[in-house]
């Protein structure tokens, strides 16, 4: 699997120890910067990353910035990205199974090197589980191709 990792100014110490993880685990990573601590522009960044999954010239992508809310932003305008902020293991294997993140984007203010290594590693050896959520999945991808001109029928409440 390649992991494309990217971040701000704010992350580049977190983004090293990211590929480490990364490395450790078995996994191609691939650097796209930012390469010091030097204000740069998150978008920048973003759109390296959420630009090469989107292309599927990578597998998954990860993104740091100081909340990790801004890289989300941006890697969200990308056709078949899904990325969300993630804080702990729990919604990092959550984010994976129910809804097939493919990009994870991570603050390097509030979380703790050890928290890092568990969302890390969860999300990248978490699958997703198909099923009732690779439908739920079909919507959305309707609904980011502008095929969206009708309501989505309801389908399936209970689950």
């Amino acid at each position: 699997m390649k992991i494309v990792v990217a971040s701000d100014h704010r992350g580049v110490n977190v983004r090293a120890r990211i590929l480490d993880i990364i490395q450790g685990l078995g996994f191609a990573g691939v650097d796209f910067g930012a390469n010091g601590e030097e204000s740069v522009d998150y978008p920048d960044y973003a759109s390296k990353v959420a630009g090469s999954v989107s292309s599927a010239e990578a597998d998954r992508g990860i993104l740091v910035c100081g909340t990790g809310i801004g890289m989300c932003i941006v890697a969200n305008k990308f056709d078949g990205v899904r990325a969300a902020p993630i804080h702990d293991d729990i919604t990092a294997a959550l984010s994976r199974q129910h809804n097939d993140l493919n990009v994870l984007c991570l603050s390097a203010d509030l979380i703790s090197d050890q928290a890092l290594e568990r969302i890390v590693t969860t999300w990248l050896k978490t699958e997703f589980e198909g099923g009732r959520h690779a439908r739920r999945l079909e919507k959305v991808a309707r609904i980011e191709s502008d095929k969206h001109d009708e309501p989505i029928a309801q389908e399936d409440p209970v689950s």
